[in-house]
């Protein structure tokens, strides 16, 4: 991948909607806010078999060592369809730590089976654990050192589908060179279920302004309706490029730019597809609400939008000193 996707990566894409539509994704969604993993975990199952779940675990241990790419097609779509449990930290930066430690084989094949999920805390970008009740491994990475975690503590999310954990060592940690580069591919495919959640919000906002009828007519036909939904398409197509980008690098630099366009155009779609839907847009029973807490509550994790432009501008001027 380039800029665009290629015709193999349009197909996995396509491959992973078809079976993300099939499922009762927001059924298994509402469970798991409840606290039922079941159906999340027959999910992740599927996912399993499309060769989601083993896109980052080397092939050793039964995956398949795909390009950063491939995981950014896989997020947008996993993000398209705001499927529960910890996508970024199970698909991307779990594995990348585990291949960096002691005894990867007792973890990494079971991950790339989808019999098991992964999660981690990494302060400062990720002070708690996502779901770290769902996941069979949970690590904690920091100063350098990463190893095997508990979890304590749970905080609630304003995603209710996200449970949020503190973590305590639960074995001695390792220097772990792997950390940069795990913590940049999970805030990659962060940014890609932004991209992929501020698509589902631009259809369904342009779904409802074509059957919501006003003064006689769709509220679609109005400019000022137009022109809203203009900007949230204009401001996906500034994003994807530099998601993309940042898939083929992945340096600081690219994947900060990718999380900063990426939430700004996802807060984007969520304001507008809110004013479209009006106050229906904001109860429970109705699907909007679900991707607007999900935008939310990603565009804070991996690092938050001003944590992001502060190291983008650090790296710009170091940049700049070397020339």
């Amino acid at each position: 991948m380039m800029l665009v996707p290629s015709p193999e990566q349009v197909a996995f894409a396509a491959t992973l909607h078809d079976v993300l539509s099939a499922a009762d994704v927001p059924a298994a969604a509402d469970s798991w806010a409840a606290g039922d993993h079941d159906p999340g975990r027959r999910l992740w199952s599927r996912l399993a078999d499309a060769g989601v779940t083993g896109l980052a675990v080397p092939v050793r241990w039964g995956g398949l060592a795909a390009d950063p790419a491939d995981l950014v097609i896989a997020g947008e779509e996993l993000g398209h369809h705001a499927v529960p449990g910890p996508v970024a930290e199970s698909l991307a930066a779990v594995p990348t730590l585990l291949a960096g430690l002691d005894q990867p084989g007792r973890w990494l094949p079971a991950l790339a089976g989808g019999s098991l999920l992964g999660t981690l805390a990494a302060p400062p970008w990720l002070p708690y654990a996502l779901d770290a009740d769902a996941a069979g491994v949970v690590l904690l990475a920091d100063r350098g050192v990463a190893g095997p975690a508990r979890a304590g503590g749970m905080h609630v999310s304003l995603d209710r589908a996200r449970r949020l954990f503190e973590v305590f060592p639960s074995g001695p940690p390792q220097a772990c060179p792997a950390i940069g580069r795990a913590l940049d591919l999970g805030a990659l495919v962060c940014a890609a279920q932004l991209l992929g959640a501020a698509r589902a919000l631009l259809e369904a906002a342009v779904a409802h302004a074509r059957t919501r009828v006003q003064f006689g007519g769709p509220i679609g036909r109005f400019q000022a309706v137009q022109h809203r939904l203009a900007d949230v398409a204009v401001g996906l197509e500034f994003a994807r490029p530099l998601l993309y980008a940042a898939a083929v690098t992945v340096t600081a630099r690219d994947v900060s730019a990718a999380k900063v366009a990426c939430s700004d155009a996802a807060n984007r779609a969520a304001r507008a597809a809110l004013q479209v839907h009006g106050a229906i847009g904001y109860t429970r029973e109705h699907g909007l609400g679900r991707l607007l807490t999900r935008v939310r509550a990603l565009s804070l994790s991996w690092g938050t939008p001003a944590g992001h432009r502060a190291r983008l501008m650090a790296e710009l001027a170091e940049e700049g000193t070397c020339h």
